[in-house]
């Protein structure tokens, strides 16, 4: 597995890493604790490092999973987690908080069920509309300070919260939505990122599963998939965005690649300071994904992928009114 710079304060991670959210929650049924234990040893044991989560997942229980995993193997990981979307135990959601006593609590909290004295990467998960960016990274700081944490990250974040957050500390990396149908950062946010010297980490690089190309119908999603209330997954929405998977599905076949390994690809292509974090609850999936990460895409692959797959091209809001409402703020 080959390495990657996250920003320029000497975060390095492997070029492609882990996205846990899947194993605790909203992707249907989940795989036992050993079973999920065993997917996250698998990767390590493959040079993934990047092991990616977050407070509200579960909620609570992704963490834990996490620090289960990687108790007897830290220094092969790298933790990233995440705090400012607040959830009831019981799943509910309450709000975003970015308030500085919050952002300090959240951490301890973090720390305790992860089982580590320190968190590697800690992003913002969501920005707080009523918190001065200036506060909430303020107090981030004061964790980087203290030991807690190592380097911090904003998670769909709009160009001019980068800028002032960064001028507030040093932000390492950017995680935000990216794939070959949820291009939109490539129009202020990379160019931003760039600029500053921030890293990028892409969530959700196989659209949701939708690239893999393994869904072809609601039907094959479980009555308790966050997926099927997905506007990109609904209705004609989800007729129109299958034509272009098929269409992917084709020049993966002329490579001899799967769909999502070509879709995996096409992220790592777009830059040397990309790293995405497919996740899967599958170990033939990981190995899969892993994979992608030696396939070097040629300048004809590049060409008939950007011809049926531009900006904009899918059809639907990555997210409902109220969750696209709280992403590039």
């Amino acid at each position: 597995m080959q390495r990657r710079r996250l920003g320029n304060q000497g975060l390095e991670v492997s070029a492609q890493g882990l996205g846990c959210m899947g194993l605790s929650e909203f992707y249907g049924a989940l795989t036992s604790e050993d079973d999920s234990i065993a997917l996250i040893h698998r990767a390590l044991d493959l040079g993934v490092d990047l092991l990616d989560t977050s407070d509200i997942y579960g909620p609570f229980t992704n963490e834990r999973l996490v620090g289960r995993a990687v108790c007897d193997r830290r220094e092969a990981a790298i933790v990233a987690t995440k705090f400012g979307i607040e959830r009831h135990a019981d799943g509910s959601f309450v709000g975003f908080n970015g308030r500085p006593e919050y952002v300090r609590q959240a951490c301890d909290a973090s720390l305790l069920r992860l089982g580590i004295d320190h968190i590697d990467l800690y992003y913002q998960h969501r920005v707080d509309p009523n918190v001065s960016i200036d506060e909430t990274v303020g107090a981030m700081a004061e964790l980087v300070s203290a030991g807690k944490v190592r380097f911090l990250g904003l998670s769909e974040a709009a160009p001019h919260t980068l800028r002032r957050a960064h001028s507030i500390h040093p932000i390492s990396a950017l995680q935000t939505e990216y794939s070959l149908w949820s291009r939109d950062p490539e129009d202020a946010i990379l160019p931003t990122v760039r600029e500053l010297g921030i890293g990028f980490v892409a969530y959700s690089p196989l659209g949701r599963g939708f690239l893999s190309g393994q869904i072809q119908s609601l039907d094959d999603l479980e009555a308790d998939d966050y997926r099927r209330h997905s506007p990109r997954f609904q209705g004609d929405n989800f007729a129109k965005n299958l034509e272009l998977v098929e269409q992917v599905a084709e020049i993966a076949t002329a490579r001899g690649v799967t769909p999502s390994q070509l879709a995996l690809a096409w992220v790592m292509a777009q830059g040397d300071d990309i790293v995405p974090i497919p996740g899967t609850k599958r170990r033939t999936y990981l190995e899969e994904n892993v994979a992608a990460a030696a396939l070097e895409l040629e300048p004809a692959d590049l060409a008939s992928i950007a011809a049926i797959m531009p900006v904009g091209v899918a059809s639907g809001n990555r997210y409902d009114k109220r969750g696209m409402g709280a992403v590039n703020q």
